[in-house]
């Protein structure tokens, strides 16, 4: 009787550690996620608009990461129609860019970054998944460009980097030299023109919140 009563004291005991082990373990998981939020958060409420830099490059490692990050964005239907090209050569700037106003921020930093989209899907057609693949237009190509143009910023305000959006699409005095230069086939048209390099200056990012913008249940 009084082994059984020992052991079973020692297990009460073992389940208490247990239960206070699984309760650590919780509360620091809890933290590391309000800690990863918190991060996440501020990337978002920090990112600017840079519009000059240093002289300093971006180590490849570094932009492929933030291209990963691009492409990781929403794709409606997972069609991914993105197709990007990232320029580090200033010496094709004056043909590349041709007439584009923002050619000084472009020659100032370290890289542009050229987001072209496919404005058509190939594939069989949803009523009938079997069928042969057909081309036709992507209605949503814009939406997933757009989020794609998005997540190269963000990545980029994480790592400390400077980058702003720059009108491409739909201005063909911005679009047609960028086109022709790279020889994009008819059905892929340059999306966003995004230079980026590392900050000359400080930036602060704009306080957007307005509550007359917001709506609960009803317009």
């Amino acid at each position: 009787m009084k082994k059984s009563f020992f052991y079973l004291t020692l297990a009460l005991i073992g389940l208490g550690m247990l239960a206070a082990s699984c309760s650590s373990k919780d509360e620091s998981n809890a933290t590391a996620a309000v800690s990863a939020a918190d991060a996440t958060i501020n990337t978002i409420m920090q990112r600017k608009s840079v519009r000059s830099y240093t002289d300093s490059t971006i180590a490849p490692e570094l932009m492929e990461s933030m291209l990963r990050a691009a492409v990781a964005a929403p794709s409606g239907m997972d069609v991914r129609p993105w197709h990007i090209v990232v320029v580090t050569d200033k010496s094709k700037y004056d043909e590349l860019f041709a007439g584009n106003f923002n050619m000084e921020k472009f020659k100032q930093s370290a890289a542009v970054v050229i987001f072209c989209a496919d404005t058509t899907v190939t594939r069989p057609p949803r009523e009938d998944p079997n069928a042969p693949a057909v081309t036709s237009p992507n209605p949503i190509w814009r939406d997933d460009m757009g989020a794609c143009t998005e997540n190269f910023l963000l990545a980029a305000e994480a790592y400390g980097l400077g980058a702003v959006w720059t009108a491409c699409y739909p201005f063909h005095d911005r679009m047609d030299p960028v086109a022709n230069y790279l020889k994009l086939p008819s059905n892929i048209v340059p999306y966003s023109i995004v230079p980026v390099g590392y900050p000359n200056g400080e930036f602060e990012p704009k306080d957007k919140w307005d509550t007359t913008r917001i709506h609960y249940e009803m317009f």
